[in-house]
């Protein structure tokens, strides 16, 4: 079913996406569909879920720096394929005006800090980043640059974005930009002045 799903995004579009044509596209009766997802919505988002979980692994490489460029690597491959420019129609083009995308988004994105916390908690206790980093900041600042070059730039995305990504967000970890609460913007600030000289 998702594998359908997904193939219906990429022909159609999430606008015209339906539970109606997965079913026929699966070979099964819609009520089939429903007896597992109460709707349009609930299928994508499981769909794209299981997609990204696949597509986007939570490495655990010994090191930080590689465990972000797998990912980061993984979210360019991804996102510059057709599920990828099939998603970002869907969520950043559609959102304007379907307002279930936007749960959805939330839901994707969620699934994906949750994954990005082992990796976290690991790079703190090899004392690689400083303790309350935020995985989900981390996430964030690691997918910025690569979201930018896709839906705001359309500059080329390639395995090179993906390493400046990495050297961006670990620069912003280990100067503690990226912790939980008011610590970290302070601590960076702290860091900011250090390097500049200022008191």
């Amino acid at each position: 079913m998702r594998a359908a799903t997904l193939a219906e995004l990429v022909d159609r579009g999430y606008a015209e996406l339906t539970v109606e044509g997965v079913a026929q596209r699966a070979g099964v009766h819609k009520t089939t569909l429903y007896r597992r997802w109460k709707d349009r919505e609930s299928l994508v988002v499981d769909a794209l879920s299981e997609h990204f979980a696949t597509d986007i692994p939570t490495p655990d490489t010994g090191a930080l720096e590689t465990d972000l460029q797998t990912i980061a690597r993984a979210l360019v491959q991804s996102m510059t394929g057709p599920v990828g420019r099939a998603v970002q129609t869907a969520m950043f083009s559609d959102a304007r005006r379907l307002p279930e995308i936007a749960e959805g988004q939330r839901r994707v994105l969620a699934d994906r800090f949750r994954r990005a916390a082992p990796v976290v908690a690991r790079a703190i206790e090899r004392g690689e980043v400083p303790a309350g980093t935020d995985p989900a900041e981390l996430l964030k600042t690691l997918a910025a640059p690569i979201y930018y070059r896709l839906l705001v730039s359309a500059d080329p995305v390639g395995e090179d974005t993906a390493d400046q990504a990495v050297r961006i967000t670990l620069a912003a970890a280990r100067a503690g930009a990226l912790t939980q609460g008011s610590q970290g913007s302070a601590v960076a600030l702290k860091a900011t002045d250090e390097d500049t000289g200022q008191e």
